[in-house]
């Protein structure tokens, strides 16, 4: 099992085909995305690599934080987060890891977090079909109607489908298709949409249910710190 990578969602856009088909791809940026650290089974009792990305304002960072990137000898980062690895699959701390990680033709799982749409009512959050549209419904046509039972049980169940707040919310988007890299700009091309807004923050993994590619590179595609090429 390889480490994913974190990216953020620019936005979306089109590409063309060698036979003229245009396919709409979400451009994701992958930058300065560098190993902070790493979790062994002897240690923390798991297998994993923490990835870093994005420019934080230093005087945010508390003492331990600026004590965990130095002792990586990485610029401090403003977002983290682990990946679940085997564990000949980690990469050594302070590599960078670049968008050629993942290759063209691959499927990976995207996570992102959904836009917020405040409070919403049943039919907007729930699909639901509303009331009739007719003589009787006086002004409340897009109510719930009914939610409770009789005097037995007396009451709504909890996870009743009702207006409330609707997005902000973790989603994974699975099986979506890898279209191009480019690992000079930092770019990852992919086939339809993901969840999140534009400039939020994504986590990309190969895909659990489609086989891995033989080209993709194990452990992954990465630069070595300055000190390690040395």
């Amino acid at each position: 099992m390889r480490s994913g990578l974190i990216a953020r969602k620019l936005g979306m856009t089109r590409v063309y085909t060698e036979e003229g088909a245009q396919v709409p791809v979400t451009v994701l940026k992958v930058d300065s995305v560098h190993v902070v650290a790493h979790k062994t089974a002897e240690k923390d009792g798991y297998s994993a690599i923490q990835l870093g990305s994005g420019t934080p304002k230093i005087k945010r960072l508390s003492k331990a934080d600026r004590g965990h990137f130095a002792k990586a000898k990485v610029e401090p980062k403003r977002k983290l987060q682990e990946f679940r690895v085997a564990p000949d699959m980690t990469m050594p701390v302070g590599a960078e890891v670049t968008a050629d990680h993942f290759v063209a033709g691959q499927f990976v799982d995207v996570t992102g977090t959904t836009k917020g749409k405040g409070f919403a009512g049943g039919m907007k959050r729930w699909n639901f079909g509303g009331l009739r549209a007719t003589h009787g419904v006086s002004v409340s046509h897009r109510s719930i109607g009914s939610t409770g039972n009789r005097q037995d049980p007396g009451k709504v169940f909890k996870n009743k489908k009702m207006p409330g707040q609707l997005g902000v919310e973790t989603v994974t988007t699975q099986n979506v298709q890898v279209v191009r890299t480019d690992a000079d700009r930092g770019l990852i091309l992919l086939k339809g949409s993901v969840p999140g807004v534009r400039g939020g923050w994504v986590s990309v993994r190969d895909a659990v249910k489609r086989k891995l590619p033989d080209g993709a590179p194990k452990p992954g595609a990465f630069k070595a710190a300055p000190e390690a090429q040395g």
